[in-house]
Order: structure tokens, then C-alpha cells, then sequence
């Protein structure tokens, strides 16, 4: 029960402590990677369609993130060519959005 309410505290620190994006800071304008920290924690929390929302990639990206290592650690037969097939796929979806909140004015 105490590692439950350690792990709520520590969601509740993080969105307290979010880092600020250098290039909004700046601009005014969300850049291609905003929204990713708060996709992230919507995740922990359970609520996949809310961190889709807020970033489409972070589901991707951290499924290669886990697959990479294993991937070095195991050597998969085909395990190479789909981190590249990833990271390609990956890009698009950020382009993707990154495109949609440009047509949209979604830009904060």
C-alpha cells in the first residue's frame, strides 16, 4: 500500500515539476515535441485515450524504447530493420501532428 502512495506522489511531483519547453518559452508556439511529458503521465495513470491526445508518438516511442534494449540483448532475427521501420513510422505520426495543430491554429 506505502509503494501505491509513494507512486501517486510521485505523479503528483511530476506534473508539479514539468520542464518547460525552450522553443515555446521563446516563440510562444508548441514545437513538434510539446506535450509529450503530459502524454507520458496520462499514460501512467491509465488514461490512454487523453495521452493519445496529447501526443500520438509517446505510445510508439516508448514501446521502441523498451524494444531497443532487448533488441540488443536478445539480437532479434529482424529486430534492426524494425527499429528503423519504427523510428521512420515514429517520425511521420510527429510530422503528422505537428502538421494537424499548424491547419488547426492549435499551436497555444
Amino acid at each position: 500500500m506505502s509503494l501505491f502512495v509513494t507512486f501517486l506522489g510521485l505523479i503528483n511531483w511530476l506534473e508539479a515539476h514539468l520542464l518547460s519547453c525552450p522553443f515555446k518559452s521563446h516563440t510562444g508556439l508548441d514545437c513538434p515535441g510539446c506535450g509529450f511529458q503530459r502524454s507520458v503521465i496520462a499514460l501512467v495513470k491509465g488514461d490512454l485515450n487523453h495521452s493519445f491526445q496529447l501526443y500520438p508518438a509517446s505510445m510508439p516511442i516508448i514501446a521502441l524504447v523498451l524494444f531497443v534494449p532487448a533488441h540488443l540483448k536478445f539480437d532479434f532475427k529482424h529486430g534492426a530493420f524494425l527499429i528503423k521501420i519504427a523510428y521512420a513510422l515514429i517520425a511521420l505520426i510527429i510530422l503528422l501532428n505537428y502538421s494537424y495543430k499548424i491547419y488547426t491554429r492549435n499551436l497555444n
